[in-house]
């Protein structure tokens, strides 16, 4: 396997000193490395994919630097537009080396959301025109993959992309892991609105572990799971899921299980809900400061106040709450079932270490949801 550091230290020696994007369980050492290490204005994690090459277009045209982008492949269709729009060598060509952690490869085992993803991952960098190499394990090797992907990427002012495999980099945990503050796992607090609803009301959970936490919490209390959409990858779309599903079914409620950096990453989303004001649609939003699926980076969750966004954007009941008795307080509240509202819930960061999987497929999900609506 390569050593974090030694790519790391590599990438500094042919000038890569700048580094942006999203992260991914692929990349989890790699990304924890350069949050270790990287001076903070040379790292930001950012919203999405697509802001990060274009984080990464601007250094360049400050520095004339090549920087590096990183993402899961699913992160590739945030990057489209500004890669073909913005990086392209029939456009700006701005040269940059991007690191693609390859979930869904073909052969290997993963998650339904990440199979079709995994197929067409280098058929887009081909269909983009972005020369690629999937990079090997052998630490040995790395040299002769480096010295091609700059060689092509000074020549032609362009991009060029490295495909990572699942157990590429060797482990590297991460040092700077900021504890945030909250009384209440993220698990605990969806078992609470979970229980606090009616047999009709309608739940979308966003991608990640809280949608296999939702799962569970339906087991767990011999429930079944008809009335869930679990929306096991397009993170950040949750809320459009479930404000159009609210739009359409105006009698029952529609509850929008969120994460702080699924909201961030498709903010424009609460403008929508908003401006539509479904009163029968709560969004909350369960904030630990971090993408916790794919290693706790930090997102920037809590540095900001989502609950100002939230009633910028015209979401008519807003609330933020940190304690298990400020949740139930919402939970009961007669506005919170009447209008449009909004709940920042504080959560802690983490999960629990036997957290299983959902055992239906997503069309199963999907046609018993429907079912379940009709």
């Amino acid at each position: 396997m390569i050593r974090p550091s030694t790519f790391y230290d590599m990438l500094i020696q042919n000038g890569t000193d700048f580094f942006a994007g999203v992260p991914d369980s692929l990349l989890k050492n790699f990304c924890a490395y350069i949050t270790d290490n990287a001076p903070a204005e040379k790292h930001i994690i950012s919203a999405n994919e697509g802001s990060a090459a274009a984080l990464a277009a601007g250094y360049h045209f400050a520095t004339g630097k090549i920087p590096l982008i990183y993402m899961q492949n699913s992160g590739e269709g945030n990057m489209i537009n500004p890669l073909l729009s913005l990086v392209d060598p029939d456009v700006y060509s701005v040269p940059m080396l991007i690191v693609i952690g390859w979930r869904g490869e073909p052969g290997v085992h993963d998650e339904p959301q990440h199979v079709k993803q995994g197929k067409v991952t280098c058929a887009l960098l081909d269909a983009m025109q972005v020369p690629y190499e999937v990079l090997g394990t052998d630490e040995a090797d790395l040299p002769a993959v480096l010295e091609k992907a700059y060689a092509y990427i000074r020549k032609n002012s362009a991009p060029f992309a490295l495909v990572i495999r699942k157990g590429t980099f060797d482990e590297y945990t991460l040092k700077n892991n900021v504890t945030v503050a909250g009384s209440m796992s993220r698990e605990q607090a969806i078992e609470k609105i979970m229980l606090s609803a009616d047999e009709r009301t309608v739940f979308v959970s966003t991608t990640g572990m809280a949608s296999r936490e939702l799962y569970e919490l339906r087991e767990k209390h011999g429930m079944g799971h008809e009335r869930d959409f679990l929306t096991v990858g397009s993170m950040g779309h949750a809320s459009q899921i479930a404000l159009s599903i609210a739009m359409q079914k105006k009698d029952r409620s529609v509850y929008c299980i969120d994460g702080d950096g699924a909201a961030i990453m498709q903010m424009g989303g609460l403008a929508t809900i908003g401006t539509r004001s479904p009163s029968n649609m709560v969004h909350f939003v369960l904030n630990n400061g971090a993408h916790d699926s794919v290693g706790g980076q930090p997102t920037v969750g809590r540095q900001i106040d989502l609950c100002a966004v939230a009633a910028g954007c015209g979401y008519e009941n807003v609330v933020k709450v940190e304690t298990p008795e400020e949740l139930d307080a919402v939970l009961k509240d007669n506005d919170t079932k009447s209008t449009l509202t909004f709940v920042e819930v504080l959560v802690t960061k983490g999960a629990r270490k036997d957290l299983g999987r959902p055992k239906s497929t997503p069309v199963e999900n999907k046609n018993a949801l429907m079912a379940f609506l009709k």
